[in-house]
């Protein structure tokens, strides 16, 4: 499972030591996973942001693309707030948690491959505490390749498209979304209501269950 402590991508490993010395107060290490751990659903993102989940300890929060995120979470039921704003704010995720394909922040926000692979045996792990139709939300192609690799597939097994829905051999359902970076909400891209859209899909699917 997750290792707060993991120095195993050297690159990685480097750039966080010199970001905790350029940024003493930041948390600047592997970000865990956040929610619920019994969580039905699991959303999965690419990297920690710098001054957003490095600077905080807590994915998607201190940064753009989590004003959407939370405030999305909140609207289906699976947060307690629509915002996200520091580890110690209280929120709570109900039947949600989230995660990302790389545990630590990339330099230039870019993870090369060798990276995305060392870190996929902890992504494999969060999958195998998902209940059985439970449902995987991928925010963008990373995170979607990432979810197929950590479940035994090959990249090509299932194409990456927004709102797509894909059904896992390890009896998971895959949802697709386009990442909500701020590059694809200020472009429109993604659009609130597209982003609503799939959200909507995955509580509808789990209140089938």
């Amino acid at each position: 499972m997750f290792d707060p402590d993991c120095r195993q991508c050297p690159r990685l490993a480097e750039f966080l030591d010199q970001v905790k010395a350029d940024y003493p107060d930041y948390y600047a290490r592997p970000v865990p996973p956040f929610g619920d751990p019994a969580a039905r659903l699991l959303v999965v993102g690419l990297a920690p942001g710098m001054h957003g989940a490095n600077a905080s300890g807590r994915p998607f929060t201190g940064d753009y693309a989590g004003i959407l995120l939370y405030e999305t979470l909140h609207r289906f039921g699976f947060g307690s707030k629509p915002e996200s704003l520091s580890a110690g704010d209280g929120l709570r995720l109900s039947d949600c948690r989230i995660t990302n394909a790389v545990k630590c922040l990339p330099p230039q926000n870019k993870p090369i491959g060798s990276e995305i692979n060392t870190c996929n045996q902890y992504l494999a792990e969060e999958l195998k505490t998902v209940p059985q139709s439970g449902v995987v939300v991928a925010l963008g192609l990373v995170a979607h390749n990432a979810v197929l690799k950590a479940s035994g597939l090959k990249l090509g097994a299932c194409k990456f498209a927004h709102a797509a829905h894909h059904h896992l051999p390890n009896g998971l359902q895959l949802i697709d979304s386009y990442h909500c970076s701020r590059y694809n909400t200020q472009t429109r891209r993604l659009t609130p209501e597209m982003f609503h859209a799939v959200f909507a899909h995955a509580r509808a699917v789990l209140n089938a269950l």
